[in-house]
């Protein structure tokens, strides 16, 4: 597929797309879609990875549009309905979510939502039910490292060890998901301390600190809603669920530490907003970031339903606890984007793979090791 994705992308979707063929595309089911966020304007790149799940307001609106005209967008409530008595969808029926909780979500997305009409579900971690403003700690790993002085560098502190060369992006970046992975294994208070010894041992400012310091619109770019954003978020008529603790690698986690980044999310979020949190996003969301295990904790949790950020569009199979999403990124054409909503190109993959699509998306066809993403779900 690396060699036929560019073909797909600049050849084959335009062309189904000018010809009117995903339009005309009657498979069943849901097709639940999920940003990250829209750009702030003014905003200055840092890095194209780290950008790259957040798109411009005229893409996002342009989907939207294209959303209400050839589809029909259902609501949250819609789609609990669904879940728990199996209200029948409509046809071409879609949902719209977000992950994260980012500050655009509030300032840049739902001005958008409002003008056309639509509402959106969105996932936020334990970290919006307080007042202080704060950034997710994989992104500030990751904003540190690419940073940080070039050559070998060793850390140890508090039982936890990193070590190895930076260079070049890639060779950063690959670094960086190890170290994800490292510090998804341990307590939130163990890593936030590690983050510290980083901060010391590279002689860098903290993080926030200083990009918040640099230029204003990083704040609503990668800073998390407060608790009283959150608020504002749920009074413009947006639903609110929850996204664990932390947003941490579930699996890498001990089962007690999993099952308290799951339940105590829903917890404090209920208890800010005052109303029921019912879904739920796995973070990170692939395959090698929800086994079946952690699927079995959502439901046990109470989740009416629980969702993926893979595997999704129209025709995919829709188990309550592991619901697949096309996941939205800044590179994705309005061709390739429906693409992805009708559902062609899931079944394209489910083609190539020669698998049937089955009751269970959560590791079917996805590589065990993904590639190192600089804003996962």
């Amino acid at each position: 597929m690396r060699f036929v994705s560019p073909i797909l992308k600049r050849i084959v979707y335009p062309c189904l797309s000018g010809a009117g063929y995903f339009r005309t595309v009657t498979r069943p089911g849901l097709a639940v879609i999920t940003y990250h966020g829209v750009l702030p304007d003014g905003y200055k790149p840092i890095d194209p990875g780290f950008d790259g799940s957040l798109i411009t307001a005229d893409a996002f609106r342009q989907q939207l549009r294209l959303l209400k005209k050839k589809y029909t967008v259902i609501s949250p409530e819609e789609m609990r309905s669904w879940c728990l008595s199996g209200t029948e969808l409509p046809p071409r029926a879609a949902l719209l979510t977000c992950d994260d909780g980012f500050l655009n979500n509030l300032t840049e997305m739902v001005p958008i939502l409002q003008d056309e009409g639509l509402r959106c579900l969105f996932f936020v971690t334990g970290a919006s039910a307080g007042d202080q403003r704060t950034m997710l700690w994989y992104e500030e790993l990751l904003l540190l490292f690419l940073r940080a002085r070039t050559g070998r560098f060793e850390i140890s502190a508090d039982g936890i060890e990193l070590s190895g060369v930076l260079g070049e992006r890639e060779q950063r970046r690959a670094l960086w998901w190890s170290a994800v992975k490292r510090l998804s294994q341990v307590d939130a208070e163990t890593r936030d301390s590690f983050l510290h010894a980083v901060h010391g041992y590279f002689g860098l400012q903290e993080t926030l600190e200083f990009f918040l310091n640099t230029y204003a619109e990083t704040q609503r770019h990668f800073c998390l809603l407060t608790c009283a954003e959150l608020q504002q978020l749920a009074a413009a008529g947006m639903t609110i669920g929850a996204h664990t603790l932390t947003h941490p690698v579930l699996t890498q986690l001990p089962p007690e530490l999993a099952w308290k980044e799951i339940t105590e999310s829903r917890t404090r979020l209920e208890s800010s907003l005052g109303r029921q949190i019912w879904a739920f996003a796995y973070p990170f969301g692939d395959a090698t970031s929800v086994s079946p295990s952690v699927v079995a904790m959502a439901k046990q949790a109470g989740f009416d339903a629980a969702f993926l950020n893979i595997g999704g569009g129209l025709g995919t199979s829709l188990p309550l606890h592991s619901i697949p999403r096309v996941h939205v990124n800044a590179g994705m054409s309005l061709a390739e984007f429906e693409a992805h909503v009708s559902g062609f190109y899931e079944a394209l993959q489910r083609g190539i793979r020669h698998t049937p699509q089955t009751s269970t998306p959560v590791l079917e066809g996805v590589r065990t090791e993904p590639v190192p993403k600089l804003r996962p779900a």
